[in-house]
């Protein structure tokens, strides 16, 4: 998915994963794990993230672009959600014009306190990461960067269907994030952009939680730094609901990277907005091994990993009732 990574030179503060989160809920690690309310099934969003791969990948101005959207769209319909297509011509760093969509599903509508979930659901043009040159102009598969997190988020919104969240809540499929340079800041998360500059106060969420590469073998999620900076108390309080929840070694209370994603414009307009990101310091990146290479695909994704983010972020939507 991502398209910059950056660590902060801050001292010990960002000193990838190593250290305490200044502000956090020291007091998570300690909560014992309670049954869930409602329940995640990883299987079923593995099953999601499989139907965005049969697409190929899901490039703007591709067929398989459009044919995603459609289904996408269709999904959120079939689950009970309220749709919205965002449709917008947005020029990329190379001043292609890229035909984009977001897709927004809300629940409970009516609701002025409202809750964003986002991923992104459109795929990288070139593999530029790839440890073959050959490949490296190939379009990146996207199941972990990109599908992973549009599974997690469609497996919810059936959730939602049957389940009456207690606020609004809105489910953004954002497109046209993963277009960008990597010498270019402001090219990546065209969509969220977008979607950011057209908010009014009648569609304005309370706050945000982004999903991004949150399929991966064994994937930890650290804290990241714009998220713990702009939003601790979102942050604390969805990281205490990964404890309840018995996924503490997933959610280690420790800071890791600052991420130019899809939460950063949300911030910029205002929004406590938080990144549930795969932080891997062995990788040499900071991403997931597979980050921006031909090898995304579904051998990369990890039921278990689905299911701590998705339970996890299920619960901090339903808390269980002991709560």
């Amino acid at each position: 998915m991502k398209r910059f990574f950056l660590l902060l030179s801050v001292g010990a503060l960002l000193a990838g994963c190593s250290a305490k989160a200044s502000g956090s809920a020291s007091d998570s690690e300690a909560v014992g794990t309670v049954a869930p309310r409602v329940a995640f099934s990883a299987d079923s969003a593995y099953s999601y993230i499989e139907r965005q791969l049969a697409f190929g990948p899901r490039v703007p101005n591709t067929e398989g672009h459009r044919a995603a959207s459609a289904w996408l769209a269709s999904e959120l319909r079939r689950h009970g959600a309220e749709v919205e297509l965002q449709e917008a011509t947005l020029k990329a760093f190379d001043g292609t014009q890229l035909q984009a969509v977001n897709i927004i599903g809300r629940y409970n509508p009516q609701a002025t306190d409202r809750l964003l979930l986002l991923a992104h659901w459109d795929t990288r043009p070139w593999a530029d990461e790839d440890p073959d040159p050959a490949k490296r102009k190939e379009p990146v598969p996207g199941a972990n960067d990109g599908a992973s997190g549009v599974g997690v988020l469609l497996e919810i919104a059936r959730l939602l269907q049957t389940n009456q969240p207690d606020r609004g809540i809105d489910i953004l499929l954002v497109d046209a994030e993963d277009y960008g340079a990597h010498d270019d800041d402001d090219s990546w998360a065209l969509g969220t952009r977008y979607y950011a500059d057209n908010l009014t106060d009648a569609n304005r969420p309370t706050e945000a939680v982004l999903l991004d590469m949150v399929g991966g073998h064994g994937a930890a999620f650290c804290r990241e730094y714009f998220s713990q900076r702009y939003a601790p108390s979102l942050l604390d309080r969805v990281w205490v609901s990964a404890a309840r929840a018995g996924f503490s070694e997933r959610f280690p209370d420790k800071l890791g990277g600052a991420i130019n994603d899809d939460h950063v414009p949300l911030i910029q307009a205002g929004i406590p907005a938080i990144d549930i990101i795969e932080y891997n310091p062995a990788s040499g990146t900071g991403f997931n091994p597979t980050w921006h290479t031909t090898a995304d695909d579904l051998s990369g994704i990890d039921r278990e990993t689905l299911r701590a983010v998705g339970q996890t972020l299920t619960d901090f939507i339903f808390p269980p009732e002991s709560e």
